[in-house]
């Protein structure tokens, strides 16, 4: 397994270094900053006044996958999970190059006995979740993302929605508690292990369109952090607000908007609980905009994904780091305070 493309630090360095010790990072999918804009005009009148928004550290990620200025989901979360930068639609393989699979954080800090999970609005098995616990040529190979997870990374914590090479059966056969619902999501305890939160079959439903009995961003977000912050090692969550790209490749301002907001009420969970701590980075990023949205007018320009740099905004240990403009591959070496090559 091949390392990225920043010198991840050993044990020693990694131990007496300044990396965090829990780090949250919240992707919101297509999210550009005119999505956050507008979503912001509607809940508050003017921009600026989401919780992510007033985060002390603002800057910005160029989003370019390794063939293309316009990167999909999959090459983007691949450079931010692994510090390298691949083709389109490859999850966390060096291709272009020999094909070796390329170490994610998830997995470089599991081996410093860090706690992992992964919360999305989509199936679990998607583009973005896959980057950072699975190795595969293509986004589309989902029964062997699945498969990467429950029998290579096991993160403790998969949320979201089933289906898509995720199933009930194959799931607690590889030692996973399997639930479906809000109710069954709450009643797990906070000391639990290896849960696969299965959400319907497929992307969740819009919060605009209501979920029914399913939890929403912001109640799965609520107990992942109860449950991986029981971990005297700590943890590291990678949280997904997955259907903004869905409603902006359909041009859909409403429910676009929604899911903004949405995603901004499951980062301020994590802000309220890392309140008065010293030890917890929150990272909030897009992998890429999509639409070429005009927050102030509400009209977009494409249904597809734009070449647009994305704002990075940071809270808590090592917020500092991501001020400025950085590349997609330099947000692992950030996150672990290392030299970005």
């Amino acid at each position: 397994m091949a390392f990225g493309a920043c010198d991840w630090p050993d044990q020693t360095e990694y131990l007496h270094g300044e990396a965090p010790r829990n780090v949250i990072l919240f992707i919101g999918d297509g999210m550009g900053a005119e999505q956050a804009k507008a979503a912001s005009i509607d809940r508050f009148g003017s921009d600026g006044g989401l919780g992510f928004q007033e985060f002390p550290v603002v800057g910005y990620v160029e989003t370019r996958s390794a063939d293309s200025a316009v990167t999909d989901s999959a090459a983007a979360a691949t450079a931010m999970a692994t510090g390298f930068r691949v083709g389109n639609g490859v999850i966390s393989l060096s291709v272009p190059g020999d094909r070796s699979r390329l170490l994610t954080i998830l997995e470089y800090l599991q081996r410093y006995g860090k706690s992992t999970g992964l919360v999305s609005t989509k199936f679990i098995t998607d583009a973005t979740p896959a980057a950072f616990g699975a190795h595969q040529s293509s986004r589309s190979m989902t029964d062997r993302i699945a498969l990467d997870y429950l029998e290579r990374s096991r993160p403790d914590l998969l949320l979201g929605g089933g289906g898509y090479g995720i199933g009930d059966r194959i799931a607690s056969a590889n030692g996973y508690t399997v639930v479906a619902d809000a109710a069954e999501l709450d009643a797990v305890p906070d000391d639990a292990r290896m849960v696969s939160g299965q959400f319907g079959s497929g992307a969740m439903p819009f919060e605009y369109d209501g979920l029914g009995d399913l939890p929403t961003l912001s109640v799965m977000v609520a107990k992942a952090i109860a449950i991986l912050s029981s971990d005297p090692d700590g943890f590291f969550l990678m949280v997904e607000g997955g259907l903004i790209d869905t409603a902006c490749h359909s041009n859909d301002l409403a429910r676009a908007v929604r899911e903004v907001q949405g995603f901004d009420d499951a980062v301020s969970i994590a802000t309220a609980w890392a309140i008065g701590r010293t030890d917890t980075l929150i990272i909030v990023v897009a992998d890429h905009e999509t639409g070429g949205l005009d927050g102030a007018s509400g009209t977009f320009s494409t249904t597809g994904h734009t070449s647009a740099d994305v704002p990075v905004y940071a809270w808590g240990e090592g917020a500092d780091r991501f001020g400025g403009t950085v590349e997609n591959r330099d947000i692992p070496c950030l996150i672990l305070d290392m030299p970005v090559d």
